[in-house]
């Protein structure tokens, strides 16, 4: 018995020590499509039924996105950060998000899994790279999830005629500000979604098309009803001229790209529609018509209704709460009922967006929790909903606890950093992807070119912020674009594309991909810098938890040398860096 234990404190002392060695192996260990699609898929125990057509997802990324964005972010961007050109905002923001889409749309075709960003980066950029990428998107997702729930009751008390910020929450004195107003109804619309996405994917699919097929006929009627009543000199003209700036920038050229940043956070919803890409009937036809579809509508939409928005309200009298359903608030009684009208319109869009983008988080959890990078209880799969009910229950859990407590300008204050730099990091993954084989060949051409072409951008990025304006920057700014393009030729001449796509490829290759890394490295310039604190901070988490649970706690129950029982020594070498102990159940797999 001594001697048994003393063997086990061994083995575990032994495995301890070889920590540094195990995370650095880990961190970069690459898995495969086939993986994805298969042995890890199984650790899910059932199967999600393939249910979706490409009419659920151009629904789920419409009824995800739309609703969100103008209804939460459009009027703190107007107000504070870009004025009526806000919708340029829009513009540069969705063209941004297509440009994502793309990439997204050929890793989701060629490994339809529910993974999303974090499958794509774990079959390029290997394990690491992916739950950090991974992590802060599902945290971007439960904050903007949170916000959109409070900013529920505000439109919902629009509807009814009330001032839900008064009568529907519960002022704790005791609390901070910012933390000190409770709101039931967010919790309550939070864990009622919960349920429904644990109950059945189609069902809450079909929920979602009946609720954005109402809302469109809402965001219809708010378009028509701002040009038909807005003022045209509201483009150009303040409020208080003393006070504020007149003008269609009114913030500068400047404020567009920083409102463009502020108003990303609404696209996130066509990423939650990639994530159920394993409940695809055809995900070759389906998946790229869905993703690219949804974001070419909403952009619109956006932009119609940013520009309706405009013309109501001069920017600096905009309520940046509600700013549509306030826009009426003080008109003439003949007018009034508009304002109740356009809240009811706002609380099925926030519905239908909450409901998009908790399955998508609930997706993504799932399948880390099949890499075992987390417990394994997260990625199981209910064989009676085909659902993955315990992570869509541990999400909506922490969602409603961050909605019942926190203010919403702190929660957006939170979010579009992460999603911004895991948007980033997918147009690079589907590059390397590309041009850099499986077969053993160097990737360090394809990697210098990245960086390369990376760092042109943030050079950029920090001119256009920091330099004076005048003739010299201009200069400055044509001359170091000249050069990424020149980097991007360069690509093209000097280093061969090794892998096409079977069914469906980013057109353009790699053209369009490095335009969305410029885009996203320019609008994450835009962000001030507590943003990066925050993103810092959780970053520096996530990275501790990776090194304590997924290296140590996975790891050190059995010592490497038993990974290779059986095995003769040429077999040894070859194992030892696809080795993972699997979380979920102490499984030892091996990819030989």
């Amino acid at each position: 018995m001594e001697k048994s234990r003393e063997s086990s404190f061994t083995r575990l002392s032994r495995a301890a020590a070889r920590t540094a060695k195990r995370v650095g192996r880990r961190a970069v260990t690459v898995s495969t499509p086939f993986d994805e699609l298969h042995p890890v898929r199984a650790r899910s125990g059932a199967d999600m039924h393939r249910t979706l057509t490409w009419v659920d997802l151009v629904g789920l990324g419409v009824g995800g996105m739309v609703g969100a964005g103008v209804f939460v972010t459009t009027g703190r961007a107007s107000r504070l950060l870009a004025g009526p050109a806000v919708l340029l905002s829009y513009a540069i923001a969705g063209l941004s998000a297509l440009l994502s889409a793309f990439s997204y749309t050929e890793f989701a075709v060629d490994i339809p899994v529910a993974g999303g960003a974090f499958s794509y980066l774990r079959v390029t950029f290997g394990e690491f790279a992916a739950f950090l990428c991974g992590a802060n998107l599902v945290m971007e997702y439960v904050l903007s999830n949170a916000a959109v729930a409070r900013s529920f009751t505000a439109y919902l008390g629009s509807a009814v005629g009330i001032l839900a910020t008064e009568k529907w929450r519960v002022t704790i004195s005791f609390l901070p500000n910012g933390f000190n107003q409770i709101d039931f109804i967010a919790v309550a619309v939070i864990l009622s979604i919960t349920l429904l996405i644990c109950f059945s994917t189609k069902e809450s699919s079909v929920l979602n098309m009946v609720l954005t097929a109402m809302h469109i006929l809402f965001i219809c009627f708010i378009i028509v009803i701002g040009f038909w009543k807005g003022d045209w000199r509201n483009f150009v003209k303040a409020e208080d001229p003393e006070k504020h700036n007149s003008g269609f920038f009114p913030y500068g050229v400047s404020g567009v790209f920083n409102g463009a940043a502020m108003v990303y956070v609404s696209y996130i919803g066509y990423d939650a529609v990639s994530t159920m890409a394993e409940e695809v009937r055809n995900p070759r036809r389906d998946i790229p018509i869905g993703v690219s579809g949804s974001v070419v509508l909403v952009t619109v939409f956006y932009c119609l209704m940013s520009a309706s928005m405009s013309k109501l309200v001069p920017y600096d009298a905009i309520d940046a709460d509600a700013p549509f359903s306030a826009a009426f608030r003080g008109e003439s009684d003949g007018w009034r009922w508009v304002s109740n009208v356009i809240g009811a319109g706002a609380s099925f869009g926030i519905l239908t967006s909450l409901v998009v983008a908790m399955l998508g988080q609930a997706r993504y959890v799932c399948v880390i929790g099949r890499s075992g990078v987390i417990p394994g209880w997260f990625a199981v799969v209910h064989p009676k909903t085909s659902t993955p009910v315990n992570a869509s229950v541990f999400l909506g859990l922490l969602t409603a606890t961050i909605s019942l407590f926190t203010d919403l300008q702190i929660l957006l204050n939170l979010v579009s950093i992460g999603t911004l730099f895991v948007f980033y990091m997918v147009a690079n993954a589907v590059i390397y992807k590309r041009y850099v084989s499986i077969t053993p060949r160097s990737p360090w051409p394809t990697l210098s070119f990245l960086l390369s072409f990376s760092l042109t951008s943030i050079l950029f990025t920090l001119l256009w912020r920091y330099v004076p304006s005048g003739h010299p920057k201009a200069f400055i700014l044509f001359v170091n674009f000249i050069v990424a393009i020149a980097i991007v030729q360069a690509f093209v001449l000097l280093v061969p594309q090794v892998h096409k796509p079977q069914f469906w490829g980013v057109p353009a290759m790699p053209w369009v991909p490095f335009a969305s890394i410029f885009l996203n490295l320019f609008l994450l310039g835009s962000l001030d810098g507590p943003s990066y604190v925050r993103f810092g901070v959780f970053s520096g988490v996530v990275v501790v938890f990776y090194v304590v649970y997924s290296a140590v706690n996975v790891g050190a129950s059995v010592g490497e040398e038993e990974c290779f029982v059986q095995l003769d020594e040429g077999t040894k070498e070859k194992c030892l860096s696809n080795c993972i102990v699997d979380g979920g159940g102490g499984e030892i797999s091996l990819k030989v």
